[in-house]
């Protein structure tokens, strides 16, 4: 239980639940408080387009809303799992603890998900050794974080705690995301004006990530959620990189994998 001060956003329960349409124009999101404009992720200034979120729950699911502005609106990627973020997308990470969830989702409704569970929390015959989670998997790796081949970290990446396992295999139960274009998608003759992206998510389904919390949370509890986006930027025919990065609360650095540093989310009845 945390208090209002140490809650970069508060979410607040509605009554009824909310089909997952891609419509953010629907009443439940017109009487939420959105975000302000997402920043740079490492300097804090504002971000190159306008990027919101809004979150809200109810007793079965957390919903997440987002609109991103982006004149042209690109997705080439469609087969599930694809690595959705060398193009744009926008992101939601879910700290647990001794874990945390990704998803990414581009325009083209495409996701991308991922179970990292930290090394030193994964023991034989603990809560992670379970079928779902199998570090003999041919699509489990190690991960040491986006900066993770320097000579000082190669192996560890940056973090204290160090590498994490990555069960690229993993699909959440009960995800629904849906997307809407206001434009035309990969159609660079007209100006759009952006796309907008809901998701749903089953309380039930986040027991590994809850770390001892209640599910649905209780009013004052907090977690942390990465809230971002990436965006590819071409420019004199060259591809920009590292791609502009905009989320929610400035990390400091160029790593979406500091759950320390993610919004901390006050939950309210």
């Amino acid at each position: 239980m945390s208090d209002n001060r140490n809650a970069d956003y508060t979410a607040h329960k509605i009554a009824d639940s909310i089909e997952v349409d891609g419509d953010i124009t629907k009443p439940v999101w017109s009487k939420t408080q959105w975000s302000s404009r997402f920043v740079d992720m490492v300097t804090g200034d504002p971000g190159l387009y306008e990027t919101r979120t809004a979150i809200v729950w109810n007793d079965t699911h957390i919903y997440f809303g987002f609109w991103a502005e982006e004149p042209y609106v690109e997705a080439r990627l469609t087969e599930r799992d694809s690595l959705i973020f060398l193009e744009n997308d926008l992101e939601v990470f879910i700290d647990g603890g001794e874990c945390y969830y990704e998803l990414e989702v581009n325009a083209a409704n495409t996701i991308y998900e991922v179970f990292f569970v930290w090394r030193d929390a994964y023991k034989r015959g603990g809560r992670f050794d379970r079928p779902e989670l199998d570090v003999h998997n041919p699509q489990t790796y190690t991960f040491g974080g986006n900066d993770d081949r320097t000579d000082s970290n190669f192996w560890r990446g940056t973090h204290p705690r160090g590498s994490r396992w990555a069960f690229t295999d993993f699909d959440l139960p009960g995800l629904k995301t849906a997307v809407r274009v206001d434009g035309t998608l990969n159609d660079k003759s007209k100006v759009d004006r952006g796309w907008s992206l809901e998701v749903g998510i089953p309380w039930a389904s986040l027991s590994l990530l809850a770390d001892g919390r209640s599910l649905p949370p209780k009013d004052g509890d907090i977690w942390r959620f990465f809230l971002g986006r990436f965006q590819k930027l071409v420019v004199g025919g060259n591809e920009v990189n590292p791609h502009p990065a905009m989320v929610h609360k400035a990390h400091g650095v160029y790593d979406t994998h500091q759950p320390e540093l993610w919004s901390a989310v006050r939950f309210a009845d």
